[in-house]
């Protein structure tokens, strides 16, 4: 999906990638490929999608069917809005509702889990915007020249504060969503702590005005903010394995002791 929502951005974008220095080189933009080629190539994108998700529960087609929408028009809000990696986000952040019917559980009977997935869901959107206006500041000269819209352009001046606002809100959510559930401390120190501690240094240590920077933050940026946060995640189902194991021996009666051969 991700790989369509490329090809779809590229296929709207080919009369103003061509003015853009770091797209106009982009198949389409330079037309070593035809619109009609990219569309076809879309529809086998979409279906290999299709294939993918019909190996889950029959739920997740109602729940990832509908990220399309979304995945089509971010290429259209660029044009309309300064805060088009607002509907990005809300199309990159979809994975969060899918987790959950993938496991059996409905989000729609189970009110825990839809608290727990609307923490995690905007949590991610602020995550994804947060990187993405690093991203935009790679273009905002050329943007500015040929129309596009975007948070880069409307907050230049004060983009650290917003980017350090949108931390906050994603890290917050992030423990929110762990606090709903019922997490550990394990969770908090490893993937709270770490988001919070990998952000705050990419914020402080891009470089802004410099291309080289902003492309190295946000192609490493996410990495090592989503690496710690699936370590602590990793860390919390192994810790809480032990707990359940440890809490079982302690609950097993003294007789089931006994036909182990055991005397606790």
């Amino acid at each position: 999906m991700r790989g369509a929502g490329c090809t779809i951005n590229d296929l709207w974008d080919r009369n103003l990638d061509p003015h853009v220095a770091r797209t106009r080189s982009r198949p389409i933009a330079r037309r070593a490929v035809t619109a009609f080629q990219g569309i076809t190539f879309t529809g086998f994108q979409l279906l290999a999608g299709l294939g993918l998700l019909l190996q889950f529960p029959t739920p997740c087609l109602y729940y990832g069917i509908p990220s399309l929408l979304l995945v089509a028009t971010y290429p259209l809000a660029k044009r309309v809005t300064h805060y088009p990696q607002f509907v990005l986000g809300l199309a990159f952040s979809w994975g969060a509702f899918m987790g959950f019917p993938a496991l059996g559980v409905d989000l729609l009977s189970d009110p825990i889990a839809l608290k727990a997935v609307a923490a995690l869901y905007t949590s991610c959107i602020s995550w994804t915007v947060l990187y993405d206006m690093i991203y935009a500041h790679m273009d905002i000269k050329d943007d500015a020249k040929v129309g596009i819209k975007s948070i880069a352009l409307r907050h230049e001046q004060e983009t650290k504060a917003v980017l350090s606002v949108l931390a906050v809100v994603q890290t917050g959510l992030l423990a929110t969503a762990g606090v709903i559930v019922g997490a550990s401390p394990v969770f908090f120190v490893g993937s709270c702590g770490y988001a919070a501690a990998t952000l705050g240094l990419m914020i402080w240590k891009v470089r802004l005005k410099e291309v080289s920077s902003c492309w190295w933050w946000f192609k490493y940026g996410a990495w090592f903010t989503g690496g710690g946060i699936s370590l602590g995640l990793l860390a919390e189902v192994l810790s809480k394995g032990n707990r359940t194991e440890d809490k079982t021996n302690m609950e097993m009666p003294r007789s089931a002791w006994r036909e182990l051969g055991l005397n606790p």
